[in-house]
């Protein structure tokens, strides 16, 4: 039954637009000219592919910066669904291939005023049979009469050179994302300014993110001490830690009215002073970043 289903569907597909008694198929996909793909995002903490599919909306491969590099597909369209829809996505050869089977990559429900959404493996899929030079194709019934179908196709014309840029920007992308350092809190070694090894380390992640990510609105420093000596004297010691931090952000480019800083010396202890243990945990910079909702 399933076979039946793709070799009906390539035949509509390969007429265009087909009219019957019940109903006609709308067929989507760029032409040989009109073909561009596009790496709108190429960094360290973003990559995304786009296509332009004429008089529909635009195809979306993306990922980011994180431990575990996700991949999202998205077919942002210019008129979203207007009520929950089922869908197909099939592999199809272009007109210009003739004889190639088509393939199914899987079954979809796009959701009601939402963009409709691959999962990961299957938008690796997708990867896969444009590389071949194959069509991934959705089909569905068209929301407003589900006697019409509506088929919206990928062109793997000029797609190969751009899937390799892509395929390097995912290779740079920094093995952390934005919720592994908004909350970060730095500890330092005893009686001075010098952060611990581990905390070097995590400023150094907090730094170089920054240095990408330009949506990144405000980065607030709160410094503490532990009791240590007098108040006064850590007032000053929680300032100068502030202060340190916040130079490390510039020197990194970013703009320093974007930072704010608070010393609050041996105020506000998460842990009693009874023990080295305990003090080191109150000798901290809390450094927490904020992007736009």
């Amino acid at each position: 039954m399933q076979i039946r289903v793709i070799l009906a569907i390539t035949l509509w597909l390969s007429l265009g637009m087909l009219k019957t008694a019940h109903g006609e198929l709308r067929h989507y996909v760029a032409s040989l000219e009109q073909s561009q793909w596009r790496l709108s995002d190429n960094t360290p903490i973003s990559c995304k592919l786009e296509h332009d599919i004429p008089s529909y909306g635009k195809a979306i491969f993306a990922s980011s910066a994180g431990k575990e590099h996700q991949l999202n597909f998205s077919l942002d369209m210019w008129v979203k669904p207007d009520e929950v829809t089922d869908a197909k996505l099939i592999s199809l050869a272009p007109a210009w291939r003739p004889g190639i089977s088509a393939k199914p990559i899987t079954k979809l429900t796009y959701q009601k005023y939402f963009s409709g959404e691959v999962p990961k493996k299957a938008a690796w899929s997708m990867l896969n049979e444009l590389e071949r030079g194959m069509q991934p194709t959705f089909y569905y019934a068209d929301w407003y009469n589900r006697a019409d179908k509506v088929a919206v196709g990928l062109s793997a014309v000029n797609f190969k050179r751009k899937y390799a840029d892509f395929k390097s920007c995912l290779a740079n992308l920094l093995p952390y994302s934005f919720e592994d350092i908004a909350f970060t809190v730095l500890t330092y070694e005893f009686g001075g300014a010098e952060l611990t090894r581990y905390s070097k380390a995590q400023i150094a992640k907090v730094q170089e993110y920054l240095s990408y990510d330009p949506d990144v609105e405000l980065v607030l420093v709160d410094a503490y001490t532990d009791s240590y000596g007098g108040r006064s004297i850590n007032d000053k010691v929680s300032q100068e830690r502030a202060k340190s931090v916040k130079n490390l952000f510039v020197s990194a480019g970013i703009p320093q009215e974007r930072i704010h800083t608070m010393g609050h010396g041996e105020r506000r202890h998460v842990a009693s002073n009874g023990t080295i243990d305990e003090r080191s945990r109150n000798r901290r910079v809390v450094i927490r970043l904020s992007k736009p909702l």
